[in-house]
């Protein structure tokens, strides 16, 4: 019996994964490798509406790629490639951006919040409904931020079946079970991301020193309780930290650390932290090691990718009208 089918893509990052980014996807990745066929990818394409430097482009790529393999992402059992590997990517999304309407995109809050910008990151979200639609998933992943997309890509999926047949799968979101909002270190009133960064934001690969000094040089509150609530929005978040790091509710950390005070529960964080990343960050630096390798995964996963983007794309050209090339 053959499995449903997941797909999901992470772009590269210069500064890599932090806490929030493991605990809330990568880590949920890693679990659906059991249930789902998996097709996970380096969104390098779209990463190019920030026009980066080409040389830390590649090298991005590279580790985006060995920080997913240290979190879990296996080869052997999901493909894992880049999506600038799998050209049926861009001609599918300019086949569905004849579908789009001007209004219709320029709606995409992304475009709207960055207040424009060149005309890739204006037809990013078709680009992104081609990357989806592509493997003809039953699922997505998807966090709030991203979920006018994926609507976006519902509709272009029921627009094409209704005027050429029914060719796409009209996905649902995946729904996990809530990830704790994980935020800033230094400005516990914000989330952690990647955009931040500083000394606010614990970096997977980070060492287990700068883990401990940035845990110890958190933000705290006034007062000496260990416990969770409005009031205390740095003792909280770290209260979160250790709670879903060490799977104990916040409500027993709190009786475990009454009458303690912070100094003790921040080495006890910042102990469960280093201790969840040591072995991640160790097998990091283990894939970095061998670049040509960690090509060859990618082109591994490409080959599989690009099987069934090519069945895809033969369906889609003759659904359209373009002439079979001889």
């Amino acid at each position: 019996m053959s499995r449903s089918r997941v797909l999901s893509g992470i772009q590269p990052t210069g500064t890599g994964k932090h806490l929030g980014n493991y605990l809330g996807a990568v880590r949920h990745w890693a679990a659906m490798q059991d249930e789902f066929e998996c097709f996970f990818f380096v969104a390098d394409l779209h990463a190019l509406t920030t026009t980066p430097d080409p040389a830390e482009q590649r090298d991005r790529t590279r580790r985006t790629t060995a920080e997913l393999l240290a979190m879990g992402v296996d080869p052997s059992r999901s493909a894992l490639f880049c999506q600038s590997h799998v050209p049926e990517h861009a001609e599918l999304a300019w086949v569905l951006g004849c579908l789009t309407g001007f209004g219709e995109a320029s709606r995409m809050t992304q475009f709207k919040e960055k207040g424009g910008g060149n005309v890739g990151l204006f037809t990013y979200p078709v680009l992104q409904a081609a990357d989806i639609l592509m493997y003809r998933p039953q699922s997505v992943p998807v966090g709030e931020d991203q979920r006018q997309h994926l609507e976006l890509t519902r509709d272009l999926a029921q627009r094409f079946n209704g005027r050429y047949g029914e060719t796409f799968v009209v996905p649902e979101p995946y729904v996990q079970r809530a990830a704790a909002r994980i935020k800033d270190l230094q400005e516990p009133a914000a989330k952690m991301s990647t955009s931040r960064g500083g000394p606010g934001t614990l970096w997977v690969v980070d060492e287990p020193k700068v883990i401990t000094k940035k845990i110890k040089s958190a933000v705290t509150d006034t007062g000496r309780e260990v416990r969770a609530g409005d009031d205390k929005p740095g003792i909280t978040n770290l209260l979160t930290i250790l709670s879903v790091v060490s799977g104990r509710p916040v409500a027993e950390l709190e009786v475990a650390y009454e009458g303690k005070g912070y100094g003790e529960f921040k080495a006890d964080v910042a102990e469960a932290v280093v201790a969840l990343f040591e072995p991640v960050r160790r097998r990091y630096l283990e894939v970095m090691q061998d670049p040509a390798a960690l090509d060859g995964i990618l082109k591994q996963g490409a080959e599989r990718a690009r099987e069934v983007a090519a069945s895809t794309m033969t369906t889609v050209r003759e659904r359209v009208g373009l002439l079979p090339a001889t």
